[in-house]
């Protein structure tokens, strides 16, 4: 199967520069729902065909991240979290808007906890912004929607690193982000390190290097 790239994206990706850590994506195509393997699928049997979709090309990308780790291609079922159940020894995190889907993998003897997520470059709504920011984040972003959306893309990505190690849900004022520092803090005290990316989607990495675990 072909893989369709956004080369914005891409270069994005590359200038993170997290090592131990391998970022794919792709674009979201007609079919990627097929790629969906019988152990994959089941989790998705009553979703629309657009979820199906996103879902497929998310783990076509998760696929080629484990081949390029020398692992077999192998199911990456939904757990019944929500999140992804990779192979023994691997950590990692997808993600996906209505465009692009995203991958990343790591080795769990390099990192003790890798989360993804994507959003387009586009405002945030200011209710939801109301909803998402603390008021010490309030008084950082100040009124500029943009920095709301990555602080919300942020979230969404520490929520993903630290859910499989605490098995605890968070809403988002649960999350406390530092874009200076590059770093979250969960509410349980847990501290989260951050990559970020702009490009025409915002990107960010959250992670746990295994020494901090």
């Amino acid at each position: 199967m072909a893989t369709l790239l956004d080369p914005a994206l891409q270069n994005a990706i590359d200038a993170l520069s997290l090592p131990g850590v391998t970022i794919g994506h792709r674009l979201i195509s007609p079919g990627d729902e097929h790629a969906l393997m019988p152990e994959e699928a089941a989790a998705f049997a009553n979703s629309v065909t657009s979820v199906r979709r996103a879902s497929g090309a998310a783990r076509i990308v998760a696929r080629q991240l484990l081949m390029k780790a020398g692992l077999a291609p192998c199911p990456v079922p939904k757990g019944s979290s929500g999140a992804p159940i990779w192979p023994p020894g691997i950590v990692g995190s997808i993600s996906h808007d209505s465009r692009v889907a995203v991958a990343a993998i790591a080795r769990r003897r390099d990192y003790g906890a890798l989360g993804i997520d994507i959003e387009p470059a586009e405002a945030l709504p200011p209710n939801l912004l109301d909803l998402v920011a603390t008021p010490m984040e309030r008084m950082e972003i100040g009124e500029d929607p943009w920095q709301g959306r990555l602080l919300f893309a942020a979230k969404e990505a520490v929520y993903k690193a630290v859910y499989p190690l605490d098995q605890i849900f968070l809403d988002h004022q649960d999350v406390e982000i530092s874009f200076p520092l590059r770093r979250g803090v969960v509410r349980n005290g847990r501290r989260v390190d951050l990559r970020f990316s702009v490009s025409d989607h915002l990107l960010v990495v959250a992670f746990l290097r295994a020494s901090d675990n």
